[in-house]
């Protein structure tokens, strides 16, 4: 049997030019986008029992646009205006661009890096006497506050928002050739709402080391893997198993 029905784990392109709907041509493919986890933001009342008072920072440090919506919504909350000489520390451009949502850019003191957290590290520790808030996730990668400690920065963790699993129920009677996973909580997400699933003749992608770690400890086969040498992103690495694949279905046919 050819691969005929695909669930990438992430929202619908935005664009009708994304690679996915190019591989659905290609291939007659049925590709379904549904998102196996969802952020919310932390409510004011559990915000404040960890007794951070953002006037207290001169400096903020932003790894990503949903930590800007969060970190905006909260000082809205606590009706708190941040101080036009607060420092901004994006992880990129784009990051720092995304902040004219909320501030007027060009009266601001905006720091950003090329996409790398040691990038963003060099401007940091070139501001070493700031006292800089750090908004995350509760689920966060623990090297970036381990490197601010190492280099001996003066932070505060800020849990502004929290990473969910979606309900899938109605998913429940819907089979897929090929699952789509961008990280360990979607695969946490996955045994969450299907708690029998049985893995079978689906094939299971995931997307970087820890999704592919996160698969193989929940007991489950690993079928693609991206990024590689041969297929630095998912799309590419669907395509060339998708060819691969069909071919030797083609030929047992």
């Amino acid at each position: 049997m050819k691969i005929k029905k695909i669930l990438v784990s992430q929202p619908k392109p935005a664009t009708e030019k994304s690679p996915y709907f190019d591989l659905a041509e290609k291939y007659n493919l049925k590709i379904d986008f549904r998102p196996f986890i969802q952020v919310e933001g932390e409510n004011v009342k559990e915000f404040r029992k960890s007794k951070i008072n953002i006037n207290e920072f001169t400096a903020v440090i932003f790894t990503s646009r949903t930590a800007i919506d969060h970190y905006f919504r909260i000082c809205q909350e606590l009706r708190i205006t941040p101080p036009d000489a607060l420092k901004y520390f994006c992880i990129s451009e784009s990051t720092a661009f995304y902040l004219q949502k909320y501030i007027v850019y060009r009266k601001r003191k905006i720091f950003y890096g090329k996409g790398k957290f040691d990038e963003l590290l060099d401007l940091i520790s070139k501001h070493a006497e700031e006292k800089y808030l750090l908004p995350l996730s509760n689920i966060h990668k623990q090297e970036i506050p381990k490197k601010l400690e190492k280099n001996k920065i003066d932070f505060t963790k800020a849990i502004l928002y929290k990473t969910v699993v979606s309900d899938l129920s109605d998913l429940s009677n819907v089979n897929y050739d090929i699952l789509v996973f961008f990280s360990p909580s979607g695969i946490t997400s996955l045994l969450e709402n299907f708690p029998n699933f049985t893995q079978n003749s689906t094939k299971i992608a995931a997307f970087g080391p820890t999704t592919a770690k996160a698969v193989k400890t929940a007991g489950l086969r690993l079928d693609i893997q991206a990024p590689m040498p041969q297929a630095p992103s998912m799309s590419m690495a669907l395509d060339q198993y998708i060819k691969k694949y069909n071919k030797a279905a083609k030929k047992q046919g």
